[in-house]
C-alpha cells in the first residue's frame, strides 16, 4: 500500500522528483540540498548542493528540462543545471527582495518559475537570452503579509498564491515580451502582469498553508491554519465551499483528479476530500488506517531467556517470583523515563507518518489522473502511497 524511505532523523522540509522519478531532491532542514538517486529498491546520495547561506524552504525540480530551483531564508534562489560530468552548475536568480524566500515553483511549461517571500511580495523570473540571466518582476499588491505557497494555471500565466493575510489570491503572471498570450479564462480576461483576478477568505481566519489549481484550472483550493479546506470554482461564479472538522490545519494540499483533493498536516494522516459538480466539498476518508497496537501492559520480552529464572522450580519459585517483579518494575519505569510519559502510554503514533506532514506532491501520474503521490515529514520519512492500493484496502474509497 505504501513504501516508506527514512532520511535520518532530521525533518524533511521539502522534496521533489526529477521526471522518471528516479532522483530525489530534499532538504533536512538545513541549508543544503541532498540529491538521492534510486537503487533497487533504496535512494543512494549522490549530490549536496551547498550555495545557500541559510536554511532552504522549498525546493522544485523541472521535469523536462532538468532543472532544479531552489530558495532559502537567505533570500536568494538558485538555478542547477546538470553539466555533461553529472555535477549540478548553480545560477543566482536575484530577487530582489529584502526578506526570507519562502517558496518556489516552476510554471507547467518551465520557462518561468514564481518565488514567494516574507517581503510581501511574488517573484516571477524568467530567463533573458541575450543578456544571459535570469531577471525577476514583482507583484506587490494587495498583498499584504508573507507570501507562503504559489502554485501556476495550467496555461502557465496565472497563478495563485496564499498569505499570512488569511486570503488566497489569483494573479495575472502574463509578461507581454516573453509569454504568448493564452486564451481567456474562468478567472477573466484582463492579463496585465500583477492583475488581481480573484481575492478569497474563507471568513474565518487562518494562515493559507497551500494552493493548488484543479487539472482544468477552474478550480483553487487552499487549506489554512483555522484547519480548513476551501475550493472555489470561477467557472461556478466563484462558488466558495468550505470544509471545517476537528482534524488538526493541514500544510499541504493537491488534487489527485478534477473532483479529488489529498490533504495532510499536523493530524499526521493524509485525508481525501472530493468536490462534485453541485458545488459541495466532503471528507471521504483518512487514508493511513490506524494500525491497532497492544497497549495498557509492558513486558519484559527477554524474561524466558534469562536462565537464572526457573519459575518452575518449586523450591524457589516465591524467590524468583519476587524478583522477577522488581525486575519488571525496574524496566519499567526505565522505559517510561525514556519515553517522557508518566502513565500507560505509548509516544508512537498509529499513523505511518510519527510528525507533522510537510508536503505533498504527485509521484506517479498527473493532478487529473494520480495514481501515486509522496509525503514528506517531521519524522525524516517519505512515503510513496499508490492510490490503487489504498481503494482496495479501504472499504468503500473510491477516488476518481
Amino acid at each position: 500500500m505504501a513504501e516508506k524511505h527514512n532520511f535520518g532523523i532530521q525533518p524533511v522540509t521539502c522534496h521533489t522528483w526529477n521526471k522518471d522519478r528516479t532522483g530525489l531532491a530534499l532538504s533536512l532542514n538545513s541549508s543544503e540540498v541532498q540529491l538521492y538517486k534510486k537503487n533497487a529498491n533504496k535512494w543512494q546520495p549522490t549530490h549536496t548542493l551547498t550555495e545557500h547561506g541559510q536554511r532552504v524552504t522549498s525546493i522544485d525540480w523541472a521535469a523536462n528540462s532538468n532543472k532544479i530551483v531552489t530558495c532559502g531564508a537567505d533570500r536568494n534562489a538558485y538555478v542547477w543545471t546538470m553539466n555533461e560530468d553529472g555535477s549540478w552548475k548553480p545560477n543566482l536568480v536575484i530577487l530582489r527582495i529584502n526578506r526570507a524566500a519562502t517558496f518556489v515553483k516552476w510554471s507547467p511549461n518551465e520557462r518561468k518559475f514564481a518565488v514567494g517571500s516574507g517581503a510581501r511580495l511574488i517573484s516571477v523570473s524568467y530567463y533573458e537570452d541575450e543578456n544571459n540571466w535570469w531577471v525577476s518582476k514583482h507583484i506587490k499588491k494587495p498583498i499584504r503579509s508573507t507570501v507562503t505557497c504559489i502554485d501556476w494555471h495550467p496555461n502557465s500565466v496565472l497563478l495563485a498564491a496564499g498569505s499570512t493575510d488569511f486570503k488566497a489570491r489569483v494573479f495575472s503572471g502574463y509578461i507581454k515580451e516573453y509569454d504568448t498570450k493564452p486564451d481567456a479564462s474562468s478567472w477573466g480576461t484582463k492579463m496585465t502582469f500583477g492583475t488581481l483576478l480573484a481575492e478569497h477568505s474563507n471568513g474565518s481566519g487562518g494562515w493559507v498553508h497551500s494552493v493548488s489549481f484543479s487539472p482544468s484550472g477552474d478550480r483553487l483550493v487552499w487549506v489554512g491554519h483555522d484547519s480548513s479546506v476551501n475550493v472555489v470554482d470561477a467557472a461556478k461564479e466563484s462558488l466558495l465551499a468550505t470544509v471545517k472538522g476537528t482534524f488538526l490545519p493541514f500544510k499541504s494540499v493537491t488534487w489527485v483528479t478534477e473532483n479529488s483533493i489529498v490533504a495532510s498536516g499536523y493530524d499526521c494522516n493524509p485525508m481525501l476530500f472530493t468536490y462534485d459538480n453541485g458545488g459541495k466539498l466532503n471528507l471521504i476518508k483518512k487514508l493511513d488506517e490506524a494500525q491497532k497496537k497492544e497497549s495498557g501492559t509492558m513486558r519484559q520480552d527477554s524474561y524466558n531467556s534469562i536462565s537464572s529464572f526457573d519459575l518452575d522450580n518449586e523450591n524457589n519459585s516465591d524467590e524468583n517470583e519476587e524478583e522477577y517483579s522488581v525486575f519488571s518494575a525496574m524496566n519499567r519505569f526505565k522505559s517510561l523515563d525514556s519515553h517522557a510519559t508518566a502513565g500507560d502510554s505509548t509516544s508512537e503514533l498509529k499513523t505511518q507518518h510519527q510528525n507533522t506532514i510537510t508536503q505533498v506532491c504527485i509521484f506517479s501520474g498527473t493532478k487529473s489522473n494520480c495514481s501515486k503521490f509522496s509525503t514528506s515529514g517531521v519524522d525524516g520519512n517519505i512515503i510513496i502511497w499508490d492510490v490503487k492500493s489504498l481503494e482496495k484496502s479501504i472499504a468503500g474509497l473510491k477516488i476518481a
